[in-house]
């Protein structure tokens, strides 16, 4: 297999990827509105799916290019194609094994650990950039806390509003509401997620010699093809990680879907803004505990917010493990690093 090849496979790895992040954090843009049956799940992932796309008209690729720069890759050069695909895999094997198990793990986090993983056993732990790094590191934790406290004050926020509102026009304003919200969420969870993709897709040209280091914008087709794929995974859904978000972790009414999916938009818009990779993931997950708690933290099912928190803290070495491995075995099938470097098929 020469080195055009893999780059084409690596491409089509990473896009499968996107279609993968899709399904799997499909949860993540509907599980609140159809806990609360405002829409039905087919008609919740197709609005999930739409806004999933519609974010490339008010994102650009700064998440993008900081996933593209977690791993120092100098210019052309092809072993690093090798890296990332084996990265992709740590990241693909460990997705598909959450969404097996019903856990909402981070796709983001899967993938930095998966290429961090490939690249630490290519060329050591010097090749990671520790500056993008650790602030993806860092927002592990201020995501949830962010989205938490959002959604405890918006929550508390909307009660002192509608305190003298009759609970049946509440509940019939805020299932409008929730339309917005969720169209609102699925919007920043597109425009964060589906630039991780563009950046595997730009870290493979690179390594190629396709692209500069330097690049200005990302090409068109890659934009087009990352934000595609992302909304057609959503559309296909995720319905084990739907039913753990939206009915396990605490029982939300539309007021409260609402106060959850614009505490979990707002964090993301935010972070995507400072061209943050961030899980959206850890973010609603947060959110809808926030606003579980504004009203009754006994209404939390923490043994079950437990499993999804070591589920959490897992997937970064879970999935560089993986990545690690994969190029191992790259290695073992005797593909030396004068191969790597010059480019040249498999002996």
């Amino acid at each position: 297999m020469d080195a055009s090849t893999i780059v084409v496979v690596t491409i089509v790895a990473a896009l499968a990827f996107d279609i993968i992040n899709g399904f799997h954090d499909a949860a993540n843009s509907i599980a609140t509105v159809v806990s609360t049956r405002v829409l039905s799940p087919r008609v919740a992932v197709l609005w999930a799916a739409f806004f999933n796309f519609v974010a490339l008209l008010f994102f650009h690729e700064g998440v993008a290019k900081t996933i593209s720069g977690i791993i120092d890759i100098q210019g052309a050069d092809p072993a690093f194609v090798y890296v990332v695909m084996c990265g992709l895999f740590g990241a693909i094997t460990w997705n598909l094994l959450t969404w097996w198990w019903g856990l909402p793990s981070s796709s983001s986090h899967a993938l930095i650990g998966g290429l961090g993983g490939a690249g630490v056993m290519y060329a050591g732990f010097d090749v990671l950039v520790k500056a993008k790094l650790y602030k993806t590191l860092w927002f592990i934790l201020f995501a949830p806390l962010i989205g938490f406290v959002l959604g405890y004050v918006i929550m508390v926020i909307v009660f002192w509003i509608f305190r003298g509102f009759r609970p049946q026009k509440v509940d019939r304003l805020f299932r409008v509401g929730q339309l917005i919200s969720a169209a609102a969420y699925s919007i920043g969870h597109g425009g964060n997620d589906a630039q991780k993709t563009m950046g595997v897709i730009l870290a493979v040209l690179i390594a190629a010699g396709h692209l500069p280091k330097d690049f200005g914008e990302a090409p068109l087709w890659i934009i087009l093809a990352s934000y595609g794929c992302m909304a057609f995974g959503t559309a296909i859904g995720g319905w084990r990680i739907v039913k753990t978000m939206g009915m396990g972790l605490t029982h939300l009414k539309p007021v409260g879907g609402f106060c959850a999916e614009i505490a979990g938009a707002i964090t993301l818009f935010f972070a995507t803004h400072f061209k943050i990779p961030v899980s959206t993931t850890h973010t609603i997950t947060g959110a809808i505990v926030g606003v579980g708690s504004s009203t009754k933290a006994r209404g939390i099912r923490w043994g079950l917010a437990t499993r999804i928190v070591w589920a959490w803290i897992f997937t970064i070495p879970a999935a560089a493990g993986v990545g690690a491995l994969c190029m191992g075995v790259v290695y073992k099938l005797h593909l030396s690093s004068a191969h790597l470097l010059a480019g040249l098929p498999l002996p």
